[in-house]
């Protein structure tokens, strides 16, 4: 029987967030029931459906024989049925290939706490249908202590709260909502399906049933002509939801995004680096009456230092958008262009010789001269993250 629920294996999607990194995936649905957004490269091609319940839940039981079997290779190798990093990685050594297996040492070696339900929308499916699915991951991962799903804004401002409610009473704890923008221009440009009072709604009815809420903030997508809008309306629609997280995902442009087309055509205009810091901080600027956490914890965000509490870290969060911004230009190239080649992490770095010296090599093969220039640059090494 054991062999059996093995070899049939289990479905996981293609994405999740970066805080999600050792989580178990369980898929929930598959892809996108919007699927328009301009910005979005993911599930273009992809069709939407939802999962059965039952097919779902064969999946977790699945997981959980994968789980036992980590156990039993531990035995076999001699490690006493130990789960510890040592027994993870020789049993990986033995089968690598295997993407069942190595997504349970992945959760394994993240403690086995978290679970993650994908993809893009889990509440979208009918309620009660989520409760048997989380039900049943409480039955066969009863030590897990978070279960984190994305949501679509509409979807969960359409939900009753009582549906909520018993979602949460199930076991969801966390939503990640893609707010992205508070513009209403920019919604609607950019097709995200939604305005700004129905984000706040959502957020808002999230809360009350209970939920850790987190809420993406996309800087630069706005480009020039709505930036400064983009900024204050999203922090006003924030402020109004008072979310635990504010996540930031700055904009990249990939050519499978369909928002690359008006970019072509001149009828987007992207901000470069120093304009996104400086969108950022009247973001920040903007912010008031909450008590959320900002998150800069995406490869694309270019200051990962802006992390911290509202209201008591503001001034903190303020002074390193100022850092930035009151840099020689000098400095500033060779931060971003060792920010976006992978060789520097923070600020703090540029002042490592080493890691300088390399940030600089790397501008002199481009042959860039300052920030501006380094725009299509940075661009192309940003798509290479998505």
């Amino acid at each position: 029987m054991s062999e059996n629920i093995l070899l049939r294996g289990f479905e996981q999607g293609p994405i999740r967030p970066p805080s999600e990194a050792f989580s178990l995936l369980v898929r929930v649905t598959r892809n996108c029931p919007w699927n328009k957004c301009e910005f979005c490269p993911v599930y273009k091609a992809e069709k939407f459906s939802r999962r059965e319940p039952e097919e779902v839940i064969a999946d977790i039981e699945c997981m959980a024989a994968w789980r036992a079997e980590l156990k039993s290779r531990s035995w076999r190798l001699g490690m006493g049925g130990r789960l510890d990093q040592p027994a993870l990685q020789a049993i990986y050594r033995q089968d690598p290939d295997n993407h069942f297996l190595y997504s349970l040492i992945l959760f394994q070696l993240g403690g086995a706490k978290t679970v993650f339900l994908q993809d893009a929308d889990s509440l979208v499916i009918k309620s009660e249908d989520l409760v048997k699915v989380l039900e049943s991951l409480a039955e066969k991962f009863p030590e897990v202590e978070r279960v984190t799903s994305y949501g679509r804004t509409r979807t969960v401002a359409r939900k009753k709260i009582e549906e909520l409610k018993e979602i949460r009473a199930a076991g969801l704890d966390r939503i990640h909502l893609g707010l992205e923008s508070g513009s209403d221009q920019v919604l609607e440009f950019i097709r995200k399906g939604a305005t700004q009072a129905e984000e706040i709604e959502a957020g808002i009815k999230a809360k009350q049933a209970g939920f850790e809420l987190s809420e993406y903030f996309m800087p630069g997508l706005g480009g020039k002509k709505w930036s400064q809008e983009h900024a204050v309306d999203t922090a006003r629609a924030l402020n109004a939801i008072n979310p635990d997280f504010i996540r930031l995902r700055s904009l990249a442009i990939p050519p499978r995004a369909p928002l690359h087309e008006k970019f072509t055509a001149k009828e987007f205009e992207p901000l470069n680096d120093l304009e996104t810091t400086q969108e950022i901080r009247l973001f920040i600027q903007s912010l008031d009456g909450i008590t959320s956490r900002l998150v800069s914890d995406h490869m694309l965000n270019l200051l990962p230092e802006l992390e911290g509490r509202f209201p008591e870290d503001k001034a903190k969060l303020l002074a390193v958008c100022d850092r930035f911004l009151n840099m020689t230009e000098e400095d500033q190239l060779i931060y971003i262009v060792g920010r976006r080649g992978g060789i520097m992490e923070t600020l703090d770095e540029l002042e490592d010789p080493e890691l300088r010296s390399r940030a600089e090599s790397l501008v002199q093969r481009l042959a860039l001269k300052n920030p501006d220039q380094a725009g299509e640059v940075i661009r192309k090494l940003m798509e290479s993250f998505i």
